[in-house]
């Protein structure tokens, strides 16, 4: 069998965990522009400040850090530090051929983690609370590679 066809259910696994976590990103940058539209703040370059349909009372107090907007922004870069690191060791881990469990488990996981650590951003909770989260994510993610390294030893 073909492990990267939909017949195998831990590519559909994959393939459904994946795009999710292509939502989480795609949608965190989407939070971020409305955050900078609703507090009219949060823009981060000099050219940003430019007359413009959007921004039709540029004022150089934009630039300022705005926390409402700079969270949004911070968990995205957390994102895209972590999420593309799954995809590739997802994809690697799905021609390994692991025990379906094993898959569900991991990837579910990662994404529970993901989501639980966006969650404890939004509500402004402790560095433990989200490092905490972090860790299941990236402990997954390890583990995932390290599998994929034994397989192929």
């Amino acid at each position: 069998m073909n492990s990267l066809t939909l017949d195998n259910p831990v590519f559909e696994t994959y393939a459904l965990v994946a795009a999710l976590m292509v939502l989480k990103v795609m949608l965190q940058g989407w939070m971020t522009v409305y955050r900078m539209i609703k507090s009219d703040s949060g823009l981060v370059n000099p050219e940003d400040l430019q007359k413009g349909p959007i921004n039709k009372n540029p004022r150089p107090d934009q630039l300022e850090l705005n926390d409402y907007v700079d969270r949004s922004r911070r968990m995205h870069r957390n994102d895209l530090e972590n999420i593309p690191a799954f995809w590739a060791v997802g994809l690697v881990f799905v021609v390994v051929d692991p025990a379906l469990w094993l898959a569900q488990i991991l990837m579910y996981g990662f994404v529970g983690a993901r989501l639980a650590h966006a969650g404890a951003y939004l509500t402004k909770q402790s560095h433990e609370v989200r490092a905490t989260f972090y860790t299941f994510g990236s402990i997954i993610v390890i583990f995932m590679a390290a599998y994929v390294l034994w397989t192929v030893i």
